[in-house]
């Protein structure tokens, strides 16, 4: 079943009063349930796909719709609604507010969200156990590893029970052990919450992980 689909993708950034394409006319589909890599060169665009895939930025041209929704049409409350409760973000780095503990980064998009303090307690705490943190809820980020601090990010990502991840160099400021150890959870998390998951990645072992592999290359998409 398909459950993202992007049609004629364009964006431009301005560059010395000149426009700069970085996707040009792009097309992407990813099936319900798949865990998709997306490769490509530093300063290709991958984060910027992310972006506009997420919501986070609004592309120039085509049409994006995930699980038969249409965010490209959306108004902004709406598309600020939907991002939060239905697309979870992973970035490189972890954007930990430094003075909140693990546990009150995690349950940020539920305060925002307007839960009750008790409910996004309790999923946080959930989370942050299930990803290995449950001795580490009251450190703040500085407290933590860097390993750690991207663990706290992906339960973040998570509380919200989003229907699908979007990950933009989840391991890029990682060891190599840390970051064997979050591709991991990357998949364990991906089996357990049945998520939809895009990954753009440098790395050849997360992306070998992954169900499929495209490149990002002169603003399109091309299997490796």
């Amino acid at each position: 079943m398909l459950f993202l689909e992007a049609r004629g993708i364009q964006k431009a950034y301005l560059v010395g009063g000149k426009p700069l394409p970085v996707l040009r006319d792009l097309d992407l589909s990813v099936e319900k349930g798949e865990m998709l890599a997306i490769m490509g060169a530093s300063g290709v665009g991958k984060s910027t796909l992310l972006h506009v895939l997420g919501g986070l930025d609004h592309a120039d041209q085509g049409t994006i719709a995930i699980d038969g929704a249409e965010l490209t049409t959306m108004a902004d409350q709406a598309l600020v609604a939907f991002r939060n409760k239905h697309v979870g973000f992973v970035f490189q780095f972890h954007h930990l507010l430094p003075e909140f503990s693990a546990i009150e980064n995690a349950e940020m998009p539920m305060r925002i969200a307007r839960m009750s303090v008790a409910d996004a307690r309790l999923r946080a705490e959930e989370l942050l156990q299930r990803v290995g943190l449950g001795d580490r809820l009251t450190h703040v980020p500085g407290m933590l590893s860097g390993g750690e601090q991207q663990r706290v990010a992906v339960a973040r990502a998570l509380v919200m029970r989003p229907s699908i991840l979007l990950a933009d160099e989840p391991t890029g400021d990682l060891d190599e052990r840390s970051a064997g150890a979050l591709h991991d959870l990357l998949r364990d998390m991906h089996k357990t919450f049945g998520l939809t998951s895009v990954i753009a990645t440098h790395n050849p072992r997360l992306a070998s992980a992954c169900d499929r592999v495209l490149t990002l290359e002169s603003g399109q998409l091309r299997p490796m």
